[in-house]
């Protein structure tokens, strides 16, 4: 990772990170646990973050079992062409995005050992509810608008339809075009191995299952500039079931989305593994998702393999 600058002073000292430029290797072990959302909503979703306690936080930290994690390593997902190496040191990425608020609660583990991995970096990002990714407002397309000039017509220009990079060339890495950078953030793991994010649930774009991405960067050195050197051990993304994002297509935004979506068994980055798959546990009111969803995992992670998630 390159090096970090803090978006802000916050609670905790802002962290630095520098761009690994080696690969790692990674898994998905086991969900984390859920908790019911707070905070009532209306139909247009709000922005407004269920509340967080102090229960919910033991829940999810509670001590790492045998049962939990320690599982076979997962295979590597597509980094996708829309990294932007952490330059938010954040946990609330949401800015001033539109949607159903999302509370991600997300815990790293040794694979082998099933012991919590403090002080790792986590990395994640995700396009808006329309589809538009942050920093490459003029090359993904999003929820059926119209395409940047001198687009091919016909032809999507986030990641490929497929989902999966043919020849090691269609996840590669694309510069930023704008400086926009909300639905980003990169935090740090506590004692228990964990960390939680506050954003949006996702919404969808061509040839995509409704997704966010994730890393995980171990071994560097968090200073009060920053988060510095180590290496990147899990590149992977999430996934939500279809129940629930058929319920978020109902809501607004969402629901003046014109894309065609592309279905949880239809992706072909989703290996139809469940949680080892990156497959979240969710928890929302069903009468009503616009109050909010909280979904949960626990990854299971290789920290001593590299691994970049370009190799696909």
């Amino acid at each position: 990772m390159t090096g970090i600058q803090p978006e802000h002073q916050q609670s905790a000292p802002g962290p630095k990170h520098k761009k690994d430029l080696t690969r790692r290797k990674v898994v998905v072990a086991g969900a984390g646990a859920a908790v019911a959302v707070g905070a009532a909503g209306t139909l247009a979703a709000s922005g407004a973050f269920a509340s967080e306690t102090t229960s919910t936080a033991a829940s999810a930290s509670s001590t790492s079992t045998a049962a939990e994690g320690c599982y076979r390593l997962t295979s590597e997902t597509t980094e996708g062409p829309y990294y932007i190496d952490a330059d938010k040191i954040r946990r609330d990425i949401t800015e001033d995005k539109e949607g159903i608020p999302l509370t991600l609660q997300l815990k790293v583990i040794d694979s082998e050992t099933c012991k919590p991995i403090a002080d790792a970096a986590v990395d994640i990002w995700h396009c808006d509810a329309l589809g538009i990714y942050s920093g490459y407002e003029a090359s993904s397309t999003g929820g059926g608008g119209t395409p940047p000039s001198g687009a091919p017509s016909g032809i999507p220009t986030g990641e490929p339809p497929s989902g999966a990079p043919t020849g090691g060339t269609g996840g590669v890495h694309q510069d930023p075009t704008d400086d926009e950078r909300y639905l980003r953030g990169t935090w740090k793991t506590d004692k228990h191995g964990q960390v939680t994010f506050r954003t949006i649930f996702p919404g969808w774009y061509r040839g995509r299952t409704v997704h966010v991405h994730t890393k995980v960067h171990v071994d560097g050195t968090w200073t009060d500039a920053g988060y510095e050197g180590g290496h990147t051990c899990h590149t992977g993304q999430f996934f939500f079931d279809e129940e629930s994002v058929l319920a978020s297509a109902e809501v607004e935004p969402y629901s003046t989305s014109t894309t065609e979506r592309t279905t949880l068994t239809e992706d072909t980055i989703y290996d139809q593994s469940g949680t080892t798959g990156g497959l979240l546990k969710l928890k929302y009111n069903k009468k009503n998702i616009a109050k909010g969803v909280i979904g949960s995992i626990t990854m299971g992670v290789d920290p001593d393999t590299t691994n970049d998630g370009t190799s696909f």
